[in-house]
């Protein structure tokens, strides 16, 4: 095979690569990202949404969720706290088409947090900057528990299923 005949050929295969990859059939995926209208990554988190405030949730947007994707979970922590962890929020089942939370506009099941009750609990460190981690979860499945389950089940119910995971951390120390 002559140089012409591998520089015909080379065209042709580029031609046919690129008409794949415009036409959809190969696509790099968007990875899906947890953020927020209220606070930007890495951002102290306001007053109002911790318990010197109105300690009312922050907006969270799940964006680039998988198409395959049945249900969500949101579950936010504080690493800092003095126990070693704080679970300050809990839900699951949240609809993949109502991809905003809010107070407001609760899309999914609440589950137990480490002030034992159910929803948000905002910030409220004894002492330092703490980093609150609002993690997100894009699931194959629908999970079948309760309303007011702990984390620690919702964790183990979800395990094996996570299609997608997005991460915010916000910062919040009391004055």
């Amino acid at each position: 095979m002559g140089y012409a005949e591998k520089m015909a050929a080379m065209k042709t295969i580029l031609i046919l690569v690129l008409e794949i990859f415009l036409s959809g059939a190969v696509h790099a995926a968007e990875p899906m990202i947890l953020t927020s209208p209220d606070f930007r990554p890495g951002d102290y988190i306001d007053r109002k949404f911790t318990c010197q405030g109105a300690n009312t949730a922050p907006r969270l947007e799940f964006v680039n969720i998988p198409d395959e994707a049945k249900t969500l979970v949101l579950i936010v922590h504080d690493p800092d706290a003095p126990s070693g962890g704080w679970t300050h929020w809990v839900v699951f089942n949240i609809d993949p088409s109502k991809f905003e939370i809010n107070a407001s506009e609760f899309p999914g099941t609440d589950g137990k947090n480490d002030f034992g009750d159910k929803g948000w609990g905002g910030p409220c460190p004894p002492s330092g900057t703490h980093h609150y981690v609002f993690n997100g979860y894009a699931l194959d499945i629908r999970l079948d528990l309760k309303e007011g389950a702990a984390r620690s089940a919702i964790e183990k119910a979800m395990s094996g299923h996570v299609l997608a995971k997005a991460e915010l951390i916000a910062l919040y120390e009391k004055f």
